[in-house]
């Protein structure tokens, strides 16, 4: 009877471990309606014309409106799956809440949201900020993404399963909660950091709940300095194409089963690199605050 026992604690171990997802048939998108911000441009426009060709309707979103419809018609022409661009700027909180109630009431169900927007100014002078105050890394970056998950939960709920998938970095550092809006000196520069280690965190905190109602959520590192305008930008010299960030995070979203809640690296989970990670009074402080600032609280 004990042989029997452990034979069957193995057979769980293994379905349930973390590397598990690299066994079985890849999901297909084909038919399924999926959101990808960010997408006219860079790393998001990959994965709206990947998950296109895999025949899926993609919510492209971006800011300007002749690169979304351009994206819009490359897909249209492809001939495979379909496309719909919807603008909004991440800057405001308005606005990203108004464009999330605009995807809850024309996509009763959406398979995937991708919260792939982003911005970064590590070189900048100084800081940056929103017409609220808000420091814009943290606002576009997190902030945004916060709002998405939250409000269109019904809506991944209805096509559960699904998936929440939070483009995150490496290069995530600490939150300063006595300065979250990087107004001391200099406190500007570790404003991208913050913003996506905030992503990771959210992910931690609010997956056993999304996980509960039937969607997945992960956040993940794509590639190391990808040859993005944004990298180009910031006067990096890339290290990474942005087909290798694409080919990761496709294959995440593909992938028949994910842990719940993990940071990804290089298609497996891994530990953040910075501790606050895992700190669970840093996490519930950080959903409040959330909740505060964006006026949308965490879906339970």
């Amino acid at each position: 009877m004990r042989i029997l026992l452990a034979i069957l604690l193995l057979s769980v171990l293994l379905v349930l471990s973390p590397s598990s997802h690299a066994a079985g048939t890849p999901l297909s998108y084909a038919g399924k309606t999926v959101l990808v911000t960010g997408s006219t441009d860079g790393l998001g426009r990959e994965l709206a014309l990947a998950l296109a060709a895999d025949g899926a309707h993609v919510i492209v979103h971006g800011r300007n409106a002749a690169r979304g419809q351009a994206v819009v018609d490359e897909i249209t022409r492809a001939g495979k799956g379909s496309a719909r661009f919807i603008a909004a700027d991440f800057s405001s909180l308005q606005a990203t809440r108004e464009f999330a109630d605009t995807i809850a009431r024309d996509y009763p169900r959406l398979d995937l949201l991708v919260n792939n927007a982003g911005i970064a100014f590590n070189n900048a002078p100084a800081r940056s900020a929103n017409a609220d105050g808000y420091e814009l890394q943290f606002v576009v970056n997190y902030l945004a993404g916060w709002i998405l998950a939250n409000r269109l939960l019904p809506n991944l709920e209805a096509a559960a399963p699904s998936r929440v998938v939070n483009i995150a970095s490496g290069s995530a550092a600490a939150i300063d909660f006595d300065d979250v809006m990087l107004e001391k000196p200099d406190a500007h520069h570790r404003g991208y950091g913050q913003s996506k280690l905030a992503q990771v965190m959210m992910t931690m905190e609010l997956a056993p709940a999304f996980a509960g109602r039937g969607v997945t959520m992960i956040s993940l590192h794509p590639a190391t300095l990808m040859d993005t305008t944004m990298v180009k930008g910031i006067g990096i010299p890339p290290r990474t194409t942005v087909a290798e960030g694409r080919d990761h995070v496709m294959g995440l979203v593909t992938a028949p089963a994910l842990q719940a809640g993990a940071y990804y690296e290089q298609g497996q989970p891994a530990t953040p690199r910075d501790p606050q990670a895992t700190d669970p009074q840093a996490r519930a402080r950080l959903v409040a605050l959330s909740a505060e600032l964006t006026g949308v609280a965490a879906a339970r």
